[in-house]
């Protein structure tokens, strides 16, 4: 009976494995009902480690070769099996490939944005994205901490845990890079390189190797940006108070315009609009000519102009209204119809 069931095992003469999928990270050589014969064979190609592990311990690492399997090639396995001498005999053992090869194109990005501790704003919350790229380096420590005795184990299912590391150590890496926010855009290559010298003990935690990162893209959320607009235009004018008031004229222009078109009679709407409107116009006009200086405009006199136009206007005032017209119309503020309208209103005026 026990020559029958000799007769009846499988002997594995090669072991070997050709990826089929993709992203496979750990697959188990299937040893069901199956034991290796003494001699055989192991093949282990490029980008590929295999690992044999007997009763739940790891033995021995097999690197890329053809590897005849003997007492003198499975030293660590022969331990364990307490092998005072060759053996001749077919022996069991769970056989692990791993794939070394780099897994590229892994993607991260902050979902929400992040706070961090900036030199310029003090806290800001800013938003990044990337990818990165990584290998299986030490398939002792991958098998223990990660993958364990599954058949087979996917890049996808780490990619949770991998992207959690990255934005886990976003906020240490922007402070050890010492680059201030409104730099990391522009330097978003020492922001990967900070981001890699962060992560990379983290990932060999575990037995990975991070081999490269990149940031394409860091902003701050909508609402923030608006605030870093205004300030690089107040940071642009200083404290030039005419300069500030150039800068506020200019600004309400375009939606004074906006504004007053809603009214049925285009951009100016009516009169008094219009009489507002060129007012300003004149206000900044005054205001380059002066050499903005600070003295010479205030909101008042912005206010007497207005007030000035809207009760009427003298035969003068009607051509540099044409005039200031006629710019805007230029500029694309208003349109070619919106212009003739107005045009002939302001000729009757003259009659």
């Amino acid at each position: 009976m026990a020559l029958m069931d000799f007769i009846k095992k499988q002997f594995i003469d090669v072991i070997q494995w050709t990826e089929d999928a993709d992203g496979t990270l750990a697959w188990r050589f299937p040893m069901s009902g199956m034991e290796i014969q003494n001699g055989g064979q192991l093949v282990v190609r490029e980008s590929q480690l295999a690992l044999f592990v007997n009763e739940g311990k790891v033995a021995d690492v097999f690197g890329p070769g053809t590897h005849t399997l003997t007492t003198q090639t499975l030293p660590v396995l022969t331990y364990l099996k307490n092998w005072d001498k060759l053996f001749e005999s077919p022996f069991k053992s769970d056989v692990y490939f791993f794939s070394t090869r780099q897994q590229v194109d892994q993607k991260w990005g902050t979902p929400q944005p992040i706070t961090i501790r900036d030199a310029d704003f003090g806290m800001v919350r800013l938003r990044a994205f990337g990818n990165y790229s990584f290998r299986i380096a030490d398939p002792k420590l991958f098998h223990t901490e990660i993958s364990g005795t599954r058949e087979s184990y996917q890049a996808q299912d780490i990619d949770g845990q991998l992207r959690g590391l990255v934005l886990q150590n976003i906020s240490n890496a922007v402070a050890s890079s010492g680059i201030a926010f409104l730099d990391l855009a522009a330097n978003q290559l020492s922001f990967a390189q900070a981001l890699t010298r962060q992560l990379a003990p983290e990932f060999e935690k575990i037995g990975l190797k991070l081999e490269g990162m990149t940031v394409q893209n860091v902003s701050l959320p909508e609402e923030l940006q608006k605030i870093l607009d205004q300030k690089i235009g107040m940071g642009m004018i200083g404290n030039d108070m005419g300069k500030f008031m150039q800068y506020q004229t200019a600004q309400s222009i375009p939606k004074f315009a906006e504004g007053a078109g809603g009214g049925g009679g285009g951009i100016a709407g009516d009169a008094m609009g219009l009489g507002a409107g060129v007012a300003l116009g004149q206000v900044m006009a005054q205001q380059l000519a002066a050499g903005l200086q600070p003295q010479a405009a205030t909101p008042s006199v912005a206010a007497n102009a207005a007030v000035a136009g809207a009760v009427g206007m003298k035969a003068e005032d009607v051509m540099a209204t044409l005039e200031k017209l006629g710019e805007l119309k230029a500029k694309g503020i208003l349109t070619q119809e919106e212009f003739d309208a107005k045009k002939a209103e302001l000729l009757k005026k003259l009659i």
